[in-house]
């Protein structure tokens, strides 16, 4: 287990070095030219604030179990109770999200999308955590999730750094997004969960997936519509669910059983 642990950490390494000098990526100009700018009752750009409130539920949804499974002395979510804690990191910062982004679509710019990005990555990593802690080491995934946190942090300051200098490179930030997916995948097919319903981990990545293509497809989902809902839009709504997704996971898994 040691071994895989090392080589994981060595291929990562590399990857987010190779990433710090690679030509740098730059953050597309048209970027924060949204579909659907339409405002109502005063909000700007109302569809692609208002659900952002999804993140919230969901978050918050999370963290309310987290605490009903902390006061359950016959829990059976966790072996150890340690190991909510890349949940408590998770499901606070999907809840973020629903701030970030508010404030981020409110006033789309470079200085509003530094908030955006923080939570999102930082939930991401915080779910790399606990499928480590889940799959190969509790104690390896436990001291992670902190690594794992400041990388993502300075992976959004680096990108928004980089951009005041007026050449923005997101390469470390889309390492720490997608390359710690990659990881969560990987690991999932390579090892199992100590947990039933470890397979949940695939629907909750494919919407996340799914969320992203809509995202690409923002103007073209608008237009398909006729206006009555943008890719982002549906983003916002399709990735919040993905979240809720693991809460139900949580709420319905136990430990597996060794025969």
């Amino acid at each position: 287990m040691n071994r895989h642990i090392w080589i994981l950490t060595g291929i990562s390494t590399l990857i987010i070095v190779a990433a710090l000098l690679l030509a740098p990526f730059a953050q597309p100009a048209g970027y924060h030219h949204f579909a659907d700018q339409r405002g109502f009752l005063g909000i700007p750009n109302f569809n692609d604030v208002a659900s952002n409130l999804a993140f919230l539920f969901s978050g918050t949804a999370g963290l309310i179990f987290l605490w009903s499974v902390h006061q359950d002395p016959a829990q059976t979510t966790f072996q150890d109770r340690r190991e909510s804690l890349p949940y408590w990191v998770l499901f606070s910062a999907i809840a973020s999200v629903a701030f970030g982004s508010i404030y981020y679509h409110w006033t789309p710019d470079i200085d509003h999308l530094l908030w955006d990005r923080l939570p999102i990555v930082i939930a991401i990593t915080a779910l790399l955590s606990a499928t480590l802690v889940e799959r190969i080491s509790r104690d390896a995934g436990l001291w992670a999730l902190p690594l794992l946190v400041v990388l993502a942090v300075l992976s959004v300051l680096y990108w928004y750094w980089t951009e005041q200098q007026g050449a923005g490179n997101l390469n470390f930030y889309i390492v720490m997004q997608f390359y710690s997916i990659l990881l969560i995948v990987w690991i999932s097919l390579r090892f199992p969960s100590r947990y039933t319903h470890g397979n949940g981990i695939y629907q909750i990545i494919a919407l996340y997936a799914a969320a992203k293509v809509f995202e690409m497809l923002d103007a073209q989902i608008f237009a398909w519509t006729n206006g009555w809902i943008s890719g982002h839009t549906l983003k916002h709504l399709v990735a919040a669910f993905a979240a809720y997704g693991i809460v139900r996971v949580l709420r319905k898994r136990e430990a597996v059983k060794l025969c």
